[in-house]
């Protein structure tokens, strides 16, 4: 059997890999447009923080040991343009100009997504910069290091916007962050987005929520960024708006679609055309609170997924459960994490959300050292089940949310969440744990039904 593989990155490579794991005599493809593979692209505003640090530190496996060690058909700088189902053929160029055609008898989709660019006059001048790829993150530190940068205007404040306003920062630079509608993260509660935004504005970042981009003008070699009431000049521009997925040659070739254009799997990862399945930032998944398909396009999910297919194509039937949107990031001291829905996506859902919010020490009482960690629990008044959490705090926060997506997972109400044994030491908490004492909170609200 010949399985092809289209995209070499975290989806496609788990999936190449697992497979030759499973049946050492598969044919495996992999197609691969750029000359990455088997990279962390998490890491990459870690490493744009330290000028020293080559970005290749950041490639898990090289093109290379995967053809030598296990066998499998790489094939870097070659797009794929069009996918036949009827003639079970991809189709594409490589670079330089010469086509290819190439037969599979198993198809996986594993194009990931690319960054949102918006619709702004001067978005393509010289020194406007996005962050998706392992070139984008060569490039900017190619520009940091040679234009003499001083000064960064980052349009949006999502994870990637945050997480490069504080490595920008600890390089010396002056950041400025601008988007549209008002506040931070648009899913962050706004007593924990207060914490997130005075840390913020503490370590001299400028915000400008709620406040339109019209164009980026140019003078020389700077920018600047221009709206109603909006002037900020820059050296360099970072638009992280977000990610579109990779699906238009997947909807060319009638696969059905999801939410944001996402392409449609089972939980089998198979598309609308039997032989076809999709893995990665380009797939949708079932949330395992709701049931209903999303557009998460997280790490995990994405290597999940692509051993998932690996399975399914090998003749070993696997299912996912689906995702609870768990995410985790850092920014300036303080973890922020959440998991599950917001009390805007439940009421959307059909549920009747209740919401705690509660603020106490991420260590026992009289211990040195810590902080406060920030808890926002969300439930259902009808059900009592635990919908979903949001924390912020210097510690403690990113894998306590872990115990919040078990739960979710296993559909527990707040009432057994709040019954579950969690671990006790003065130096990671109080015996009740921050969660805990959320969710004793939040089933005192439910119980009198206010």
């Amino acid at each position: 059997m010949r399985f092809v593989i289209i995209g070499g990155d975290a989806a496609g490579m788990s999936a190449a890999s697992r497979a030759r794991r499973n049946d050492p005599e598969l044919e495996i493809v992999v197609l691969e447009r750029t000359d990455d593979v088997s990279y962390s692209a998490c890491g990459m505003p870690y490493n744009i923080a330290d000028p020293d640090r080559p970005m290749e530190e950041l490639v898990v496996r090289r093109a290379e040991v995967f053809r030598r060690k296990q066998n499998i058909d790489l094939r870097t700088g070659h797009c794929v343009e069009a996918i036949d189902p009827a003639a079970r053929t991809v189709s594409g160029s490589v670079r330089g100009g010469e086509r290819f055609v190439e037969p599979y008898d198993r198809l996986l989709v594993a194009t990931g997504a690319r960054p949102v660019v918006p619709d702004l006059p001067g978005i393509d001048r010289d020194g406007v910069v996005f962050l998706k790829t392992l070139e984008d993150g060569r490039r900017i530190k190619t520009l940091l290091a040679a234009r003499g940068v001083a000064r960064v205007a980052i349009l949006g404040m999502g994870y990637i916007a945050l997480e490069m306003a504080e490595a920008l920062r600890s390089r010396g630079l002056a950041v400025s962050m601008v988007k549209p509608r008002p506040g931070l993260l648009p899913w962050m509660a706004p007593e924990l987005s207060a914490v997130v935004r005075a840390r913020l504005e503490a370590h001299g970042v400028e915000l400008h929520d709620g406040r339109r981009v019209e164009r980026i003008d140019s003078e020389g070699d700077r920018l600047r960024v221009v709206g109603p009431e909006l002037d900020l000049p820059a050296d360099l521009v970072l638009a992280a708006l977000g990610v579109v997925p990779n699906s238009e040659a997947a909807a060319e070739a009638g696969l059905e679609l999801g939410p944001s254009r996402s392409i449609a799997v089972d939980r089998r990862l198979c598309t609308s055309q039997a032989e076809i399945y999709a893995a990665g930032d380009c797939a949708d998944a079932f949330h395992v609170v709701t049931g209903r398909r999303v557009y998460v396009p997280l790490a995990l999910r994405a290597n999940r997924a692509g051993w998932a297919v690996a399975d399914n194509v090998c003749g070993r039937p696997t299912e996912l459960d689906g995702v609870a949107g768990t995410a985790v990031f850092r920014v300036f001291e303080l973890e922020v994490a959440r998991s599950g829905l917001t009390a805007a996506e439940a009421a959307q859902e059909g549920f009747d959300p209740v919401a705690v919010s509660i603020a106490t020490p991420s260590r026992a009482h009289g211990h040195p050292g810590g902080d406060r960690i920030h808890v926002q629990l969300l439930g259902d008044r009808a059900s009592g089940r635990l919908l979903g959490a949001q924390l912020v705090g210097v510690e403690g926060v990113a894998h306590r949310i872990d115990a919040v997506a078990v739960a979710l997972h296993a559909g527990l109400t707040v009432a057994r969440f709040a019954q579950t044994d969690l671990a006790y030491a003065p130096p990671f908490g109080p015996v009740w744990d921050p969660l805990l004492t959320a969710a004793h909170q939040l089933l005192k609200l439910l119980e009198r039904g206010s």
